[in-house]
Formats: C-alpha cells, sequence, structure tokens
C-alpha cells in the first residue's frame, strides 16, 4: 500500500521543485519523474516506470492532471487501468481523489467529455459504412472488433498520444490484429470511395 508520485517539466529551464515539494507534502514514499519531456511525448521514461512500479491498493499521486496524460483519451485509459487494479488516483492542485464519492463524479464527467468528442468520429465513420451497406457493398472478412469498436479506434487515433499497443490492450486484443483489422477497415473505406466516385462519373 505505497503512495508514489510522478512529477513532469516540459523543458529544461524549468525547476521541478514545486511539484516534488508538493509530492512529499502529500505523503508520497517514492517519487519519478521526468524532466525535459513534452506531455504529447508518447514514451516518457519515468512515466513507463512509474506504471510498471504501480501495485493493487497503491495510491498514486500527481501534482496535475497534464502532468500525466498524453492526451485525454490516454488519462482516461490510465485511470480506467487504474480502477480496474485498484489503485487510488490523487490529483493534487485540482483536489481529486477517484476513492472518493466527488472523485468518481469527476471520472465521469471526463469520460463523458471525451465520449462526445469520440462521438463525432463514430457519427461520421458509421454513416460511411451504413452507405456501404445499402449499396450491397461487402466490407471484408469478419472482424474480431465490431463497427462501434472501430469507430471508437478511429476516434483514439485522431485523438492522438497514444499507442498502439495500449490501444490493442483496451480492446483486449493483439497489437498486430488491431494492424490487420484497421489495414481491412481502410482499404474498405478505400474501395467505397473508388466505387463512388465511379459510379458518379
Amino acid at each position: 500500500m505505497a503512495v508514489i508520485g510522478y512529477y513532469r517539466v516540459s523543458d529544461d529551464d524549468q525547476d521541478e521543485a514545486l511539484q516534488i515539494d508538493a509530492l512529499n507534502e502529500a505523503g508520497c514514499e517514492k517519487i519519478y519523474g521526468d524532466h525535459g519531456t513534452s506531455g504529447a511525448i508518447v514514451q516518457r521514461k519515468g512515466l513507463d516506470e512509474v506504471l510498471a512500479d504501480l501495485k493493487p491498493d497503491d495510491t498514486f499521486v500527481v501534482w496535475k492532471f497534464d502532468r500525466l496524460g498524453r492526451s485525454t483519451i490516454h488519462l482516461l485509459l490510465l485511470l480506467d487501468d487504474f480502477r480496474s487494479k485498484n489503485i487510488d488516483f490523487v490529483s493534487i492542485t485540482q483536489g481529486i481523489n477517484t476513492d472518493t464519492p466527488e472523485g468518481r463524479i469527476f471520472y465521469g464527467q471526463l469520460a463523458l467529455f471525451a465520449e462526445y468528442e469520440r462521438e463525432l468520429i463514430r457519427q461520421r465513420t458509421k454513416a460511411g459504412m451504413a452507405a456501404a451497406r445499402q449499396r450491397g457493398k461487402h466490407l471484408g472478412r469478419p472482424r474480431k472488433l465490431s463497427d462501434d469498436d472501430i469507430c471508437t479506434v478511429v476516434a483514439m487515433k485522431a485523438q492522438g498520444g497514444i499507442t498502439h499497443a495500449e490501444i490493442a490492450e483496451w480492446f483486449g486484443i493483439s497489437p498486430r490484429t488491431l494492424s490487420r483489422t484497421l489495414n481491412q477497415y481502410t482499404s474498405d473505406q478505400k474501395r467505397i470511395f473508388s466505387n463512388d466516385n465511379s459510379s458518379r462519373t
């Protein structure tokens, strides 16, 4: 039941002392960090190390939300992973603790916001699939992901800041299967687009 902290500063001119002091005051027994690293960078050594160190019943502490997630989607994936492993999450500046009723409410609000962003892309993608089926076009062999899942994957990739392997883990499939599914989807969409253009000429 360790309390573990993480800090990040985005360039070499910034002083991480403020974040480290806050993490120490929050009772962190271990502190990991990334110095001179942008939040958008997919691989962060300190973050990867702390995620590997966290165990069930631990508490993970950051100074601020934007020190952690590479994107809204990435932040949601991390929070969901923490909750599934019974790891508490604390954001000092925002006063968020996912083990409290208030923290769970905030998590739900964050999830709704991200879902809205994904839904905009889902709607466009599903419209293309539906139009293809109405014209009797076959969209490749059966896939391990549903149409809704594929739309969510497209939304995640459009959002950015999340790795291919992380998306695959989210859906419980291998990165290779995800690549094959996306390649098939892309091929289907190109074929639909090509057939549509041919029918209009």
